[in-house]
């Protein structure tokens, strides 16, 4: 079982599940405005929801905050302000936390951004995807290249100095120049970080129901190759499968998830991962999906949807899942210390996946080759629950 000397570093995650409309391929648990948002109601809810989880991390302190959505940006700047006063009233938030926002162009002014900045957003994330706009109308976006560039511009003028941009690559009609076209664009700019991943047909979406055609395979490979050899020459370092940025400035809050540290989840289908050191337990937390049953539940223990303890086995695949996305990868005093199970529990996968050519040890390190990365639903499979029985 679990044997933890001290807990994992703790982040909070807050989720605002609207957003102005649904895009094709988002799967995320978001909800198109139909009227005006219940803004205030909305922020009680979160701060009822957030008192009944404290027991579960007295005394420790949160290292990061992210609110996503949705289109968090959607809510009024005092809103948030007066939400952050509260949070920080009732958790010890560690000065100088990274406390991220994201928000979509089309939803942003320089007073809004200003109004963030001034309730203690440190960093933005804007989803940007592309900066053509057939590719924008095709993935349904509601903003186009010049209400990106200005958003942009916006945040650096509100005294934003730590921005990420979000682009996806393999788009309905895209080719490789183009793929680059758009990091040249967003490099010109030079935000602190990009996130640049693959656009992925996902189940329970439009774009699943209604498949576009989609960039081939290969293609999408290519262009990532191309992308990444591209934003090195930029100054951008790639820590993280779809992650890159410049010296210093990678996204702290992510780094949290990936290194399977705990976080607090409030909100609407928000989920949570708490490691109990004292009852030697980790455990999981999902709260109800829709905004309207979150309101009516948010007081009781009736907003939560599901409550599961994690088992070793499940430690051992969820660690590798997220870990193995690092460039860096992990170590084994690492695992240990997230995880709380010897470093021989993992021992058996590595040494598979070592034979295969999908991972490799660098000094302390174990971390996936470039084969790894490419196929790392084929590495996981090492440290699937039947596999690793069998193979123990």
């Amino acid at each position: 079982m679990f044997t933890f000397t001290a807990t994992p570093p703790l982040s909070l995650y807050i989720h605002i599940p609207w957003c102005v409309r649904k895009c094709p391929y988002c799967d995320f648990n978001s909800h198109a405005v139909r009227d005006e948002i219940p803004e205030q109601a909305y922020m009680t809810a979160l701060l009822a929801d957030l008192e009944q989880e404290l027991p579960a991390v007295w005394g420790r302190t949160v290292e990061t905050v992210f609110i996503g959505g949705g289109t968090p940006s959607l809510i009024s700047p005092a809103a948030l302000d007066r939400l952050l006063a509260a949070i920080r009233a009732r958790l010890h938030v560690k000065p100088g936390a990274e406390i991220t926002l994201e928000a979509n162009p089309g939803t942003v002014d320089q007073a809004k951004f200003a109004g963030f900045r001034e309730a203690g957003i440190t960093r933005l994330s804007l989803g940007i995807q592309s900066f053509q706009p057939v590719l924008l109308k095709n993935i349904g976006r509601i903003h186009d290249n010049s209400e990106a560039l200005a958003a942009f511009g916006a945040a650096r003028r509100a005294g934003f100095d730590n921005i990420n941009l979000d682009l996806m690559f393999g788009l309905p009609g895209q080719d490789i120049d183009q793929a680059l076209r758009d990091l040249h664009t967003a490099t010109a700019l030079a935000p602190e970080h990009l996130s640049w991943y693959e656009l992925t047909i996902e189940p329970n979406t439009w774009f699943h129901r209604h498949p576009p055609e989609q960039v081939d395979h290969d293609a999408r490979w290519e262009m990532q190759a191309a992308g990444y050899a591209l934003l090195q020459m930029a100054g951008y370092t790639r820590y993280e499968i779809s992650a890159y940025a410049q010296s210093g400035r990678q996204c702290r809050h992510n780094l949290n998830y990936w290194r399977f540290g705990d976080y607090l989840g409030i909100g609407a289908g928000a989920h949570g991962k708490i490691t109990d050191a004292t009852a030697q337990r980790i455990y999981r937390v999902a709260k109800v999906r829709h905004p309207r049953n979150y309101l009516e539940t948010a007081h009781t223990p009736q907003r939560i949807s599901s409550k599961s303890q994690l088992e070793p086995k499940d430690v051992l695949l969820e660690f590798a899942m997220n870990a193995l996305r690092l460039d860096s990868g992990f170590s084994t005093a690492g695992f240990t210390a997230a995880t709380g199970l010897p470093a021989v529990a993992i021992e058996p996968g590595v040494q598979q996946a070592i034979r295969q050519g999908l991972l490799v040890r660098d000094l302390d390190n174990i971390l996936a080759t470039a084969q790894g990365q490419r196929y790392l639903n084929e590495l996981l499979q090492y440290w699937v629950p039947e596999q690793t029985s069998h193979a123990g």
